[in-house]
């Protein structure tokens, strides 16, 4: 019997000794989620005990190495390892180790561990740091006169809706550094709907904006249409003509008749020379009847030419 009540009161013990030290470890123990803007400033707080002997931050980030940030009270001196510039105490050490961030940034997101060794004890708290990207809202109508919503490069993915109903589904697209652009296409039921409001739910921040798009005007591709066959006609009808001038061309040269070389016959030499004998013979006369009556002016008197 007292064997028995000795292994009731051991299990006792053991069940709240178990107790005890979850409840310690709860108490020492912390993990908790937290989320920054990228491009804001954030604090992460370390638990604050008095006499501290030693402070470290251990940091595992999503991108690149770990890094560590650690304060010794008994040297007074604290230093780091593999850690940016962008993060340091936000106070002295030995009064608040508590982390600053500046400028946060996507490589920024990760594991933060706060170890302290105090006389009252180790404590530790670690964070689960969430870095959030406001994506860019844009609105415009395509060609069919819809209006569009699309929010780039969020993260985590933003959430498109519209104020009056649709049955529009939203399309991700995935980028390399983490974030993710929506695009959706607002689809009326109803063609009277001119201004459409896209609101975009996001957890850095909510916008909305209006915008109002009409239908394609059909006159101005009618017109775009006539312009463009007018034009066809015209290329066509010139090519036409170009055509058939060629062609008749090509009938003159052929129906042309062959050319033959002129004919020479004796009677046209005569006619060439008879001219000049006919001169000849005038140019003798002339030149007799000039000379007897030279020979007649030079004889002595009472002697006469003679006939």
């Amino acid at each position: 019997m007292k064997a028995g009540a000795d292994m009731k009161i051991a299990g006792k013990t053991v069940c709240v000794f178990v107790l005890l030290t979850i409840t310690k470890v709860m108490r020492t123990v912390g993990n908790n989620r937290m989320s920054a803007t990228v491009g804001n400033s954030c604090v992460l707080t370390c638990p604050s005990k008095s006499n501290i002997t030693m402070v470290t931050w251990k940091i595992s980030p999503k991108v690149g190495g770990p890094c560590t940030l650690g304060y010794r009270a008994d040297q007074n001196k604290s230093d780091r390892t593999n850690c940016s510039d962008s993060m340091n105490w936000k106070f002295r050490p030995d009064r608040d180790p508590a982390l600053e961030i500046w400028q946060v940034g996507i490589d920024h997101e990760g594991n933060y561990t706060c170890e302290v060794v105090a006389t009252e004890g180790n404590f530790h708290k670690t964070y689960h740091l969430t870095v959030l990207v406001p994506p860019r809202l844009t609105m415009y109508c395509d060609d069919h006169g819809n209006p569009v919503c699309k929010a780039t490069a969020g993260k985590p993915a933003a959430q498109i809706l519209w104020v009056l109903e649709s049955n529009s589904t939203p399309k991700e697209e995935g980028h390399d550094n983490g974030t993710v652009t929506v695009l959706s296409t607002f689809t009326a039921h109803s063609t009277n709907v001119t201004n459409t409001t896209c609101i975009v739910s996001h957890p850095a921040g909510n916008r909305s904006m209006t915008i109002a798009c009409h239908p394609p005007d059909n006159n101005g591709f009618i017109l775009l249409v006539s312009i463009t066959l007018c034009f066809l006609s015209i290329i066509i009808f010139m090519a036409v003509i170009y055509y058939f001038k060629l062609h008749s061309d090509r009938l003159c040269l052929n129906t042309k008749p062959p050319e033959t070389a002129p004919t020479h016959s004796p009677q046209d030499d005569t006619m060439e020379v008879e001219p000049y004998t006919t001169y000849v013979q005038k140019e003798n006369v002339i030149y007799n009847s000039v000379s007897d009556l030279t020979v007649g002016q030079n004889l002595p008197q009472g002697l006469s030419p003679a006939t």
